[in-house]
């Protein structure tokens, strides 16, 4: 059986960013996380059997809280994390939106997303 666990619109300000004043001034971010995991038929009520989401949450300030020049970086460390913490975890994305990042024109986010 397998069970999909999401985390939605995880908000945090963080610091990353190629340019140097992105990194002095940090940047609104939002992070979507989701996991596919090989579970039991039956739980049990028995939080051991799947994964505790507040685990990838933790895993998520973490990276989020430690500056890197790309978003990319960011997330591929994040997906090295789950796939390393739960090796029931099947299949796993993450998707960092950056809000108004600076380009020179009117852009609402931009989004990095990194699959296995």
């Amino acid at each position: 059986m397998t069970t999909t666990i999401s985390l939605v619109d995880m908000y945090f300000k963080s610091f990353h960013g190629y340019y140097p004043a992105e990194r002095k001034m940090g940047n609104d971010f939002y992070l979507d996380v989701q996991v596919d995991v090989d579970t039991p038929n039956n739980y049990n009520d028995d939080i051991d059997k799947t994964i505790n989401y507040e685990n990838i949450y933790l895993i998520c300030k973490r990276e989020m809280d430690d500056t890197k020049l790309l978003l990319e970086t960011v997330a591929q460390r994040i997906l090295n994390s789950i796939k390393s913490d739960f090796p029931n975890v099947l299949n796993a994305s993450v998707k960092i939106k950056k809000l108004g990042p600076q380009l020179g024109g009117k852009v609402k986010f931009s989004v990095v997303e990194i699959k296995f």
